[in-house]
């Protein structure tokens, strides 16, 4: 049976281009804007309070951090630390979650009053949100680095260290950037590759970094050595060298396996064709980067990517607007919903699986928030599946052999 279609979580005044959760906060974090064009759309960086109401998951908006005229088209998080991309830079902002003052102890600017009509305003966003538990955001920005240096400049990727030691970027011009946290003191700067960076991926133990590239590479970096570079078709014969490329990598836990780790790619077709070729997952061995699995995943072109916390589901976002997971050991499609959104999907973004995580869950196996284009952020449930126990299971086969010896013996008297 066909999934529901997704419930629409929030829904913002621009377009939307990321979204990450908090790990341990029933916190999501979605930006975007319509960056520096005077058309009347705003830039943002909204923060939403997730809850449990009625048995069903919603949001309420927190706080509006204003971005200006800049669009934040790339984010990543780090406790309460979210590094920004936006236009050629990278902007470091720390939040704070604070409890609302009493009513009556407004200053004299009457800057509580005007907080607390902006939040009844914001419930909006999420009916039936219970408008008496949200809380003040605080937003600080801490500093900024340029990360591009092209003719058209752009940040395209930004990920923190496991650790949060670490932040990588890469954007238009093709280099990749190591930066210290929180000093953001420049470590290691080389050119990754020959043309744009689409995603970084940053191994546990912070000594190395895959780069996926529009110039059909993807490589495995040990600070600016380049350790190897994959070559995901080498075991399908008929498909060209230049007939894809790599959008996503990710590295992933696996479920079950303390200290086992996998790499995720995607790969698209470099050319838009009448007849579209199907894009392709890999799966890959975290630590000799052997491929150990491929499987095509639908013609639409996929735009993002992203793997739950124990390594168990990849979520796909699709330039057409149509969403999927996939199960990770398989990769094989477990949910879709075709055209999810009206226009391409951004980003993607699983809840976690801490004790909060779980809270939100409600009961479900999985739940991944998607935004697009379109200025909204829906909700993807994935049903927990059902299985039955081991103890069932042998009681089922030895009742099918006593069945099988009783057959035997009604049809041929002296079977036994």
């Amino acid at each position: 049976m066909a999934p529901r279609r997704p419930a629409e979580l929030y829904r913002a005044p621009f377009p939307l281009y990321t979204v990450r959760l908090h790990p341990r906060r029933p916190l999501a974090i979605t930006a975007g804007g319509g960056g520096a064009a005077k058309t009347g759309i705003r830039n943002g960086v909204h923060f939403l309070q997730l809850e449990q109401i009625g048995g069903q998951l919603s949001a309420s908006l927190l706080h509006c951090h204003d971005t200006e005229t800049r669009a934040t088209m790339t984010m990543a998080l780090a406790g309460d630390v979210i590094a920004a991309g936006q236009d050629n830079s990278c902007h470091i902002l720390r939040f704070s979650l604070q409890e609302p003052e009493a009513a009556g102890s407004a200053g004299k600017d009457g800057s509580a009053e005007r907080g607390a009509r902006r939040r009844r305003g914001a419930g909006s966003g999420a009916p039936g949100a219970a408008p008496g538990r949200a809380r003040e955001v605080r937003v600080e920005s801490l500093q900024r680095v340029r990360t591009d240096f092209s003719p058209d400049a752009l940040q395209k990727a930004v990920r923190f260290s496991a650790d949060g030691a670490l932040l990588a970027t890469g954007g238009a011009d093709g280099f990749l950037r190591l930066w210290e946290f929180p000093s953001m003191k420049k470590t290691l700067e080389f050119r990754a590759h020959d043309g744009e960076i689409e995603d970084i991926a940053l191994g546990p133990d912070n000594k190395q970094v895959v780069t996926a590239g529009r110039d059909f590479q993807c490589c495995v970096w040990q600070q600016d050595q380049l350790v190897t570079g994959l070559r995901w078709h080498e075991n399908l014969p008929g498909i060209p060298d230049k007939a894809y490329r790599y959008q996503a990598c990710r590295f992933g836990a696996v479920e079950g396996s303390a200290g086992a780790l996998r790499l995720y790619t995607v790969q698209v077709p470099h050319k838009r064709e009448r007849r579209p070729p199907p894009c392709y997952l890999t799966k890959w061995d975290g630590k000799s980067f052997l491929p150990l699995l491929t499987r095509p995943c639908g013609s639409e072109v996929v735009s993002c990517l992203s793997i739950s916390d124990s390594g168990t589901f990849l979520g796909l976002g699709t330039v057409t607007g149509s969403v999927a997971i996939h199960i990770a050991f398989s990769l094989q499609r477990l949910y879709y919903v075709k055209e999810a959104h009206g226009i391409v999907v951004t980003d993607v973004a699983f809840v976690p699986e801490s004790r909060p995580g779980r809270e939100l869950l409600g009961g479900h196996e999985a739940a991944l928030l998607s935004v697009a284009v379109d200025s909204r952020c829906k909700l993807h449930l994935l049903p927990t599946r059902r299985s039955l126990p081991v103890w069932l299971l042998l009681l089922l086969c030895a009742g099918l052999i006593v069945a099988t010896i009783l057959l035997l013996q009604l049809a041929f008297p002296g079977f036994l």
